[in-house]
């Protein structure tokens, strides 16, 4: 389950450091007002993730845009629920769980990867999926 939360962690982490730079590029060219997805207003952007845990196996998080995730672990297991950023953090609430997660990400590397860290101090790389 730990796994799976690092999984989801990292995805959050690197849709966050994509809408960084997006925004930095949108904020030099005027555009049209738009509403946007509850994911666009967590500061993460829909899409696909790998997510490398401490251990060298690999996982999947799709953020999608309507605020939802899906973590999908190298054994196959799948936990869904809803992604936020709060005080900074990308947090992680999956369905039939009583408590949620919220981890640290650092900045984007040149390749778009970052570093999520669990409260627990688990640390995971997630890149984003090129698709």
């Amino acid at each position: 389950m730990k796994k799976l939360l690092l999984l989801t962690a990292l995805t959050a982490l690197s849709a966050c450091s994509q809408k960084a730079e997006e925004s930095k590029e949108t904020a030099a060219a005027p555009t049209e007002a738009a509403t946007p997805a509850p994911a666009a207003d967590s500061g993460t952007q829909p899409g696909t993730y790998d997510v490398k845990m401490a251990d060298g196996t690999m996982g999947t998080t799709v953020i999608n845009a309507d605020g939802s995730y899906v973590d999908t672990s190298a054994k196959g297991e799948v936990i869904k629920g809803l992604y936020a950023s709060r005080d900074g953090k990308d947090c992680f609430d999956p369905e039939g769980e009583a408590l949620g997660a919220c981890w640290d990400v650092t900045k984007p590397g040149a390749d778009g990867s970052f570093t999520a860290t669990s409260p627990e101090g688990t640390v995971v790389t997630v890149t984003p999926r090129k698709q």
